[in-house]
């Protein structure tokens, strides 16, 4: 907003200049963007946030000065414009109009009729401030109201009363198919909803933005109908869109005027067009006031004030800086106030905004400097989102590549047959009709657009699903192989496709990495899934989910190769499972022992089984195992196969001798026979 400097010392005395007032403004929360030179003036320029409308006015603003300076005081104008103007003589003959309200988006409407208006220029001085201002004179009326404007923040607006039908206002939404030529010319096709000032018959101004054409004063007005009125700032932003209009109104309704100035501004402005204008005879006021409502007192800890700021202010610096700002104080209890926002600060709602008004009043400068005290936590996820992360960077070193897809879609064959689809009540499209109930329909979707003959692609994302009249989200890991996951090379030319046995080492592996131990047990029957290829994941007590090779039906539909094996997780199940105890052990500095074993072994016997068992016999000593072949044919009799193991040992504190690495060994041997399993 800019005004002239001059019109801020009509309402405040004090020796700061422009430029001095400009910065206490901008400590104050309205920023200084810049100081003109207009003739040998000074010319404020301040930015006002959106929801301080007081701001928009030199009244407001010389409000503010007054709080931050103490050697500042108010002129007679000042302690007029804070009496509402009360002391105008308005006239006492009966208004010949009537104002009818048939919309909530206006609050209050005010209007006094003026008779035997000579409508010439204004005052040299109005046509000057307003010059400096930005604006252009026009004639007497249009300058007196746009410089109240200017001074009360209060958009007021002229009509020739006698171009008004049934000599009456009714404030109304737009009927369809109405219209309105508005005071720049331009006709405008009207809507529902759009907040119309109207006469007996048709919209004549459209409310908060601009006046119409057809009522508009000229220099043959001398019957003039005065309005001050309190619109919705949502109704006013809406139409003032919707036409494209944008205007010194607008900008000021937008951002809330002060409903109880609405009759204020009228008594100033029928007072400035009297001294421009002698012989001039007012009506009494016609006010309307449908939207008043009582304002309810906050309560103010002046305690918390003080921790709030950082900083020491009394009770007495707290109830003066308020007061000044124009709320009411009163005390109710020790250190405890009961504060009433003015009706110009319907952004102050709670007691943080208070504190905010005293601080910024009292001086953000003035909070004292000193160490920081407190603990400071860690940054960064904690926790399982950490934990979470840890994951995947474990499937990604695992030779996997993660996706990131949608949660809407539609329905798809690899589904989750258990759980309930939810969705939208209104879908954007069929295709995203449904919240995902499992990541597996996308990881199909991206795998066939891509390579469907060799991709190897993991999504960690949330799954909704509706059970038992609840609404379940769940993060989910999910993983889609297909083709051989390790490129070919000379020793290993010919590469077959990764197997269901492949992808299961590739999730101990990962889990193992997060401290997540795995069991799968072969009793599982997912539909998705091939019958004898899939199997239940396990951690701990907990079923956390399936593996298997897709379905030849399932691959089939999704366009996908048969030797295709998925897996799907529950991350936060396999969280609550997962070893959380640190355990460290020191670096050998001595050489590790390897032993190998071959042992036949019934097919029915699980690997894990086996590996298990030597582990539980060899203990701490073996450091790692791992099978290197395995042989079923000729020499091995039926339901046998040959196992060839390798034992790796390492003590921490001595090197192995070949007696003790046998020794070692043996007791695995004698171990495995429990099990039926005899060396070869």
């Amino acid at each position: 907003m800019k005004f002239p400097f001059s019109m801020l010392l009509d309402y405040v005395s004090t020796a700061l200049d422009a430029a001095e007032v400009g910065d206490l403004l901008t400590m104050a929360g309205f920023e200084l963007e810049g100081i003109d030179l207009v003739e040998g003036h000074s010319v404020l320029d301040i930015k006002v946030m959106s929801n301080r409308g007081d701001g928009l006015s030199v009244f407001g603003l010389a409000r503010e000065v007054l709080a931050r300076d103490p050697a500042a005081s108010p002129t007679g104008l000042y302690h007029r414009a804070a009496g509402r103007f009360k002391d105008c003589e308005m006239g006492t003959e009966i208004a010949e109009t009537d104002v009818s309200i048939e919309t909530p988006a206006c609050g209050r409407y005010a209007c006094v009729l003026l008779k035997g208006v000579a409508n010439g220029d204004s005052m040299p001085w109005v046509q000057d401030r307003l010059v400096k201002a930005g604006m252009r004179p026009i004639s007497l009326l249009v300058d007196v109201t746009n410089y109240v404007m200017l001074e009360l923040g209060q958009p007021l607006h002229a009509f020739d009363f006698d171009r008004l039908v049934g000599g009456r206002i009714v404030v109304r939404e737009a009927s369809p198919g109405e219209q309105i030529s508005t005071l720049n010319g331009i006709e405008h096709q009207l809507e529902a909803g759009q907040m119309m000032i109207c006469d007996a018959e048709r919209p004549v101004a459209v409310a908060g933005v601009m006046g119409g054409g057809e009522t508009e004063v000229d220099a043959d007005t001398s019957n003039v109908l005065l309005e001050s009125a309190h619109f919705s700032s949502m109704s006013v932003r809406k139409t003032r869109k919707q036409l494209g209009l944008n205007t010194e109104a607008s900008y000021r309704f937008e951002r809330s005027v002060d409903p109880d100035g609405v009759v204020a501004a009228l008594h100033r402005c029928v007072e400035l067009i009297r001294e421009g204008c002698a012989g001039v005879v007012g009506t009494s006021v016609v006010d309307r006031y449908p939207g008043k409502s009582e304002r309810s007192p906050l309560e103010l800890r002046v305690d918390r004030v003080c921790r709030m700021l950082g900083m020491k202010v009394t009770t007495d610096e707290v109830r003066g800086y308020l007061t000044r700002l124009g709320f009411e104080v009163h005390a109710t209890e020790e250190g405890v106030l009961a504060v009433t926002p003015p009706s110009w600060r319907p952004d102050v709602v709670r007691e943080i905004d208070l504190i905010e008004e005293v601080g910024r009043v009292h001086g953000y400068d003035r909070i004292p400097e000193m160490l920081l005290d407190g603990v400071t936590k860690m940054g960064g996820p904690q926790g399982f989102e950490l934990w979470t992360d840890w994951l995947r960077q474990a499937v990604l070193r695992a030779g996997l590549t993660q996706t990131i897809s949608h949660s809407m879609r539609d329905l798809h064959p690899l589904d989750e047959a258990e759980s309930n689809r939810i969705g939208p009540r209104i879908p954007a499209s069929p295709d995203t009709g449904y919240l995902r109930n499992s990541l597996l329909p996308s990881l199909a979707d991206a795998v066939r657009r891509n390579n469907p003959k060799e991709s190897h692609l993991f999504e960690l994302g949330r799954v909704f699903c509706g059970q038992h009249g609840e609404y379940l989200e769940t993060l989910r890991l999910a993983a889609m192989v297909a083709g051989p996951i390790v490129p070919a090379g000379w020793s290993h030319a010919e590469l077959g496709s990764s197997s269901f046995f492949t992808v299961k080492g590739l999730l101990e592996s990962a889990m193992e990495a997060v401290g997540v131990s795995l069991r799968f047990e072969a009793k599982c029957l997912d539909k998705r899934l091939h019958p004898t290829r899939q199997a239940r994941v396990w951690a701990g007590d907990k079923s956390i989910g399936v593996i298997g090779q897709l379905h030849p039906d399932s691959a089939q539909h999704c366009g996908l190769p048969v030797e295709t094996v998925v897996f799907e997780i529950l991350v936060r199940d396999a969280f609550d499972s997962r070893d959380s105890a640190l355990r460290l052990k020191p670096v050998s500095r001595h050489p590790a022992v390897r032993r190998d074993i071959s042992v036949l072994a019934d097919q029915s016997v699980a690997y894990e089984t086996v590996s298990q068992v030597i582990a539980g016999a060899v203990g701490t000593v073996l450091e790692r195992q791992w099978l290197f072949d395995e042989f079923v044919g000729q020499g091995i009799p039926d339901g046998k196969r040959a196992l060839g193991i390798a034992l790796q040992f390492r003590k921490p504190d001595s090197t192995f001798t070949d007696e003790e690495a046998n020794l070692v060994r043996d007791r695995a041997v004698a171990a495995l026979a429990e099990i039926g399993a005899t060396t070869r």
